[in-house]
């Protein structure tokens, strides 16, 4: 598979990153998962530079009321980060999309503040390929790719911050790569007879909407949920690591 690769840097649109920050129904107060959320951000990215805050909200409700709710909710990171002694310049830009935007099938997953970062140039030099790459470089149509570090909160679509970093990696190698085309597909664990609520889907929709908001054309990505069907170890499991081999995300090459 003839990938293209820039050795040295990431391409410029991948300096770019984002950290979600959720939040309950209909609130805007930061909950213990999201304070947890911005301890973990401010204390592993004291370099990084906050550019834009973006406000989100289900579907329930108005517009009017959900842009409102949106906004405070962006108020709210804003005031916590300046409690955790992180610098929020005055030229962040600050957007709120309310409901208006493409949503998750689980509810809980819209409710949510991107917080927009950018690391100075000497964080995003890259001197070697990591394995996920190499394994991307080497695949031909047909083969299926687990993104490495992709992990969920339990029985939910929200991604983990941990998760990112791949998130940024897949992302860059589909701009490299204009005429690659992926499925990505989700598989959950645990459960002995079906995916009750789809989470594998939500999962893999997950992934598929954060790449079509940074710009991915829609037509070079499909999803699926294979709930149970697909593991990599007999359920029921035998320990929280084969757990978690069996919860992953996976994308499978369509076209190169």
């Amino acid at each position: 598979m003839k990938l293209f690769f820039y050795l040295l840097l990431f391409c410029g649109s991948c300096m770019a990153q984002e950290v979600d920050i959720y939040f309950d129904f209909n609130k805007y107060d930061i909950n213990m998962q999201a304070k947890q959320t911005l301890q973990l951000f401010t204390q592993s990215h004291k370099d990084a530079i906050i550019v834009e805050l973006k406000g989100y909200c289900d579907h329930v409700g108005s517009d009017a009321y959900n842009d409102t709710l949106a906004m405070k909710r962006i108020r709210a990171v804003q005031n916590a980060l300046r409690e955790l002694q992180f610098s929020v310049p005055d030229k962040t830009t600050i957007k709120s999309y309310g409901e208006r935007f493409e949503q998750l099938p689980e509810q809980s997953a819209n409710r949510k503040v991107s917080i927009v970062y950018k690391l100075p140039e000497k964080v995003a030099v890259k001197s070697e390929l990591s394995e996920f790459r190499k394994s991307t470089l080497n695949a031909k149509v047909g083969d299926i790719i687990k993104l490495p570090g992709m992990n969920f909160f339990n029985n939910s679509a929200k991604m983990l911050p941990k998760s990112v970093p791949t998130l940024e990696e897949l992302l860059c190698i589909l701009e490299e790569n204009p005429n690659l085309h992926i499925e990505i597909q989700g598989h959950i664990c645990c459960q002995k007879e079906r995916d009750v609520s789809d989470i594998s889907t939500a999962r893999a929709h997950a992934v598929f909407n954060y790449l079509i908001q940074k710009g991915i054309n829609r037509k070079r990505l499909t999803y699926k949920g294979y709930g149970i069907s697909r593991p990599i170890h007999k359920i029921p499991e035998k320990s929280e690591l084969e757990e978690e081999e069996n919860r992953r995300v996976e994308i499978r090459i369509v076209k190169i």
